[in-house]
């Protein structure tokens, strides 16, 4: 097996979106050999709707758009990454976009740059708790409304919450293997 890291795919978008705003781009680091490109936060909108609209990017599809707790990952602050999977269907090009987010903060929604951004970004602030700015509809889509917690939040207990489920098995339960009753 070959440790050595595959050579980074030449990216067009990647090498436009540093030409239009280079103030944007803060890092850019490679995995698989597709760029992926933090972006200051406040310009999300702007780097999206540039890679979407330029002749040369043509990023006119967003794959997903996902939430990470970094919380337990040795970065405390900003808590979240907002992770944005693009790919352009006429050029065959992936690139992602990571926007840090702190706890209680907002970030742009980009749902005027793709529609699908919406239940992306909804699921997000679901599952997380991150909150989008300028949504037009942001509120819970798997969990009920008047939930109080965000199940994909590291410090949320992998057992769930004894409150939540009535087959609620105890974390030092031995038999949590078996379904209760």
């Amino acid at each position: 097996m070959d440790a050595t890291k595959p050579d980074p795919i030449p990216s067009r978008s990647l090498d436009r979106l540093r030409e239009a705003l280079p103030e944007a781009v803060e890092e850019v680091v490679y995995h698989g050999g597709v760029p992926i490109v933090r972006v200051v936060p406040e310009r999300i909108v702007d780097a999206c709707r540039f890679l979407r609209d330029d002749a040369l990017c043509r990023m006119t599809h967003l794959s997903d758009l996902c939430g990470v707790d970094l919380s337990l990952l040795g970065r405390r602050e900003p808590r979240f990454d907002v992770v944005y999977h693009l790919f352009s269907l006429d050029l065959g090009e992936r690139l992602t976009i990571k926007a840090a987010v702190a706890e209680g903060a907002e970030i742009a929604t980009v749902s005027g740059v793709w529609r699908t951004a919406s239940w992306h970004e909804r699921e997000a602030y679901d599952m997380f708790g991150i909150r989008f700015a300028g949504h037009p509809d942001l509120r819970r889509i798997l969990m009920p409304e008047d939930y109080d917690a965000y199940p994909l939040r590291k410090d949320f207990p992998l057992e769930g919450r004894e409150r939540d489920h009535k087959n609620w098995r105890k974390p030092e339960d031995e038999r949590r293997d078996v379904l209760a009753p």
